[in-house]
């Protein structure tokens, strides 16, 4: 099976065709993938600016990652699982555009950013934890990791912007009263 017969029995399954179908199903999951990626990025910034001393200092960095990771891991879930359900229903036009391309290569190099820091300054933790900040390998990964993250959310933007199904007209005739349920 050749990529191209994949992505189009990914957009022709039932589940693809649902949500395109349904003038709540998509705009939910979307909103639903904005909420989580909010929630990412917004504790990954809380961990990042407390390894480069800018907040929470006070507090030592392992009892700011118990209490912030594990809603991480929740909010990046369901990221995940929303951002596949949006991207079954377009396949092949998200599969080729450069913007979805370049925010699949970011993620796993945040991935691997994070990596680089359970390799490097998360190692020797037990060292630092109570310092303002990390050292010089935690304050890298930190303030790389807030580039990644931003540029990951432009480039989602982006892709909202640049995937459009062109054979869709919308119907200007059509009043709210009608699309609200009776």
């Amino acid at each position: 099976m050749s990529i191209a017969d994949f992505l189009a029995s990914l957009e022709g399954s039932n589940l693809a065709e649902s949500i395109r179908n349904s003038l709540y199903l998509f705009p939910f999951i979307e909103s639903s993938h904005v909420i989580g990626l909010t929630m990412v990025f917004g504790t990954i910034a809380i961990i990042d600016l407390r390894l480069l001393g800018f907040a929470s200092s006070r507090r030592p960095f392992t009892r700011v990652a118990a209490d912030v990771l594990k809603w991480t891991w929740v909010a990046f879930a369901l990221t995940v699982a929303t951002g596949l359900l949006m991207f079954i229903t377009n396949a092949g036009v998200y599969y080729h555009n450069f913007f979805f391309r370049s925010k699949m290569i970011l993620l796993v190099l945040a991935g691997i950013n994070m990596l680089m820091f359970e390799l490097t300054a998360g190692r020797s933790v037990h060292r630092w934890d109570r310092y303002e900040s990390a050292p010089l390998a935690g304050k890298t990964v930190a303030a790389l990791s807030l580039v990644l993250w931003i540029t990951i959310i432009f480039l989602g933007r982006w892709i909202g912007f640049t995937t459009t199904r062109a054979s869709f007209k919308p119907d200007n005739n059509i009043n709210l009263e009608d699309l609200l349920p009776k």
